[in-house]
């Protein structure tokens, strides 16, 4: 058996050696370390003939052009603000054998944020989340509702962005019935339809434009290179500059130099704990229509918490 799966390996490392050189049309390449897997979605990098370093993102799941035309759209978003770094995106190519691949910029010396780099992500992402705001009224590139352009997955399910919304409320509203739904959880449901009619109170007195925001900004989707920090795997909407803080603050991995830098530019304004739970009860329903039941108790009691309020 070890034998049989490492010929099916090495035909697989032929045959997408390959496709990655006709879509680039370079004429070699080579592979750069040993590849990397997420719990999604796996990748390998590359140096081409001309010598530019590449990352390929490969998925061979149904809906991973869904996924990967998201991801693309979220990185182009970020990119052509000029604000925080993310990985240039390339383009999106059918894989050979199934599913998709996602081409991008390869990072050299990444590592993990240290003080310097936490604090020059917290402006950077203040500086991403008040783009859309600076720019003029009139400005064609400037959106005015609460959406994406395209569905983008916070890990593979699709998140329905493309409806877009006048008000940030009822766009949230959407996303978190959407989640509660998928549960099919007859207390989820029975506590979301509870705290669906309180929703409008977590945002008395705020006047909320539209953000573009990362959408999925845990500690594993950031890093560091010698030219400053970098993030990345996003699944980007336009949306309360708040909600990227929501999974932050779930999984940790930020220090307090990254917040005292982001609040500096951006302060806390009222209610900002509680809906910050509010943001996170999200990646709770997320996770658990992920990963399964392991998410439901976490989710149950964040939603009993939010009553409470």
């Amino acid at each position: 058996f070890a034998f049989v799966n490492s010929v099916i390996y090495f035909v697989f490392v032929i045959v997408m050696d390959n496709f990655v050189i006709n879509v680039l049309g370079c004429k070699s390449l080579r592979r750069l370390g040993s590849g990397a897997g997420g719990c999604i979605s796996s990748g390998q990098s590359y140096i081409t003939d001309n010598g530019d370093r590449i990352f390929v993102k490969q998925n061979s799941k149904p809906g991973a052009r869904i996924m990967f035309d998201g991801e693309l759209a979220s990185l182009q978003a970020i990119y052509n603000t000029n604000t925080v770094r993310v990985p240039k995106p390339i383009g999106v190519y059918d894989n050979p054998g199934s599913g998709c691949v996602l081409i991008v910029e390869h990072l050299d010396n990444m590592s993990s944020l240290n003080a310097d780099s936490s604090a020059k992500l917290g402006r950077q992402l203040a500086q991403l989340h008040l783009h859309n705001s600076k720019l003029d009224s009139n400005d064609p590139n400037k959106i005015h509702k609460f959406g994406f352009h395209v569905p983008t997955c916070c890990g593979f399910i699709p998140q329905s962005n493309t409806t877009w919304c006048d008000s940030w409320v009822e766009f949230y509203r959407n996303k978190l019935d959407e989640q509660c739904k998928l549960t099919t959880d007859s207390q989820c449901m029975n506590l979301w339809s509870d705290l669906s009619d309180k929703l409008n109170s977590f945002f008395d007195g705020l006047s909320i434009e539209p953000s573009l925001v990362h959408g999925d900004l845990w500690s594993g989707n950031a890093t560091s290179t010698l030219e400053g920090p970098v993030i990345y795997d996003c699944a980007s909407f336009y949306g309360h500059h708040e909600y990227d803080l929501g999974i932050m603050a779930m999984f940790g991995g930020f220090n307090s130099h990254f917040y005292q830098t982001y609040h500096s530019i951006i302060p806390k304004t009222d209610g900002f704990d509680k809906r910050n739970d509010l943001y996170q009860l999200f990646h709770y329903l997320n996770h658990w229509n992920h990963f399964g039941t392991g998410y439901r108790s976490q989710t149950i009691n964040i939603m009993k918490d939010l009553l409470k309020l």
